[in-house]
């Protein structure tokens, strides 16, 4: 990790390992850590994750699924941008003296990142509020934009019932920290009912999760969650996001509805949403697998592709429709992997497409 002085001026990106690096970054409203993997001369990934997560225990699920590491590792240098206090290891408490946090805070922080490193335009990956984040990173700086990929975002301002469990969260986040109560309402906001116990036990994965969340700072925690739960209504601006967007929702998520109106909102020739069906709000963990076709797909239309497929692999059946663009040739949808070639048990995808297409 770099110290603070070396974090005040622009960081030589030639000088950043391909097994990646943690840098720390002053930006105006305080430091935030960015994880950097991969080749710094390729185009820029940046991803931010959930309340209460870091890149590794909100993307670890895909990035180490081997085909859609290859895919991404292959096409582009990611940039893991965690919210202020959520860094891997060693993150302190941060100050109640400090002023509040707030989505558009978290937003022009983003830009500062960007800044930094010297990224002109980039492709962005966020879950939930990191998905909310980077919209309204987008919608701010529509220029630095390639493409967007969101999985089970937010844009509209919470809902009664949203709005009261963060505040309980939070409430009980000040006065007793992170207890078995706040990461039992996280996990339910992060996984299916069936993972969380609905066959009378916590699979691995939420297991490990569960774990992951003892680390973290209570007070860094309920910052952001703070932030979140004060956040704009952006439905109204979405139609200006000329970007492409591919959008993730999991059918079984507490967001689901939300993913729903998000796509609803936007230029569907820019869009494509992919429901998961089966899967709660976090894919990137339950079900990676689903994600790789309608990504392959998306990053066809970029020119960022790599077939790691042979055709043999492929069955018939299912197919995922990709936006099209002005700025971008068409995609050619292939079909959804066969389960049986990769040995695992695939639950299918299903993805709307516009009637006036079909």
């Amino acid at each position: 990790m770099c110290d603070n002085a070396c974090a005040d001026s622009c960081v030589d990106i030639d000088t950043i390992p391909w097994r990646g690096q943690e840098y720390v970054v002053n930006t105006s409203f305080g430091p935030i850590s960015v994880f950097v993997c991969g080749d710094p001369t390729k185009p820029a990934l940046i991803t931010y994750p959930d309340v209460a997560l870091n890149y590794m225990s909100c993307y670890r699920g895909l990035l180490f699924f081997p085909e859609s590491e290859l895919l991404l590792m292959h096409n582009f240098c990611i940039y893991h941008i965690d919210a202020p206090g959520h860094e891997q290891l060693g993150a302190k408490a941060i100050s109640p003296d400090e002023p509040p946090l707030t989505v558009v805070n978290l937003a022009d922080q983003v830009a500062e990142v960007l800044d930094y490193f010297g990224l002109q335009e980039v492709m962005c990956m966020g879950v939930m509020a990191g998905a909310y984040i980077l919209a309204l990173f987008a919608l701010k700086y529509q220029n630095r934009i390639l493409g967007i990929i969101l999985i089970s975002p937010l844009c509209r301002s919470p809902c009664w019932s949203e709005w009261l469990y963060n505040k309980l969260m939070v409430n009980v986040l000040y006065f007793y920290g992170m207890c078995n109560f706040v990461k039992d309402l996280l996990l339910q906001r992060y996984f299916c009912p069936e993972l969380r116990g609905g066959a009378g036990y916590e699979s691995e994965t939420v297991q490990a999760c569960r774990r992951l969340l003892d680390e973290r700072q209570s007070v860094n925690v309920m910052r952001f969650l703070q932030a979140i739960n004060e956040r704009i209504d952006l439905s109204a601006s979405l139609k200006k996001l000329k970007c492409r967007t591919l959008i993730f929702a999991g059918e079984q998520s507490s967001f689901f509805k939300e993913a729903i109106h998000f796509a609803s909102n936007m230029d569907r020739r820019f869009t494509a949403l992919v429901e998961v069906r089966a899967c709660g709000s976090l894919v990137t963990e339950e079900q990676p697998h689903a994600m790789l076709v309608p990504l392959e797909c998306f990053l066809r239309g970029f020119d960022f592709y790599r077939c790691v497929f042979q055709p043999h692999h492929l069955a018939a059946g299912y197919y995922v429709h990709s936006p099209s663009s002005p700025f971008s040739p068409p995609c050619i949808a292939p079909e959804l992997l066969s389960p049986e070639s990769l040995g695992l048990k695939l639950k299918p995808i299903r993805t709307r497409i516009p009637s006036d297409e079909l």
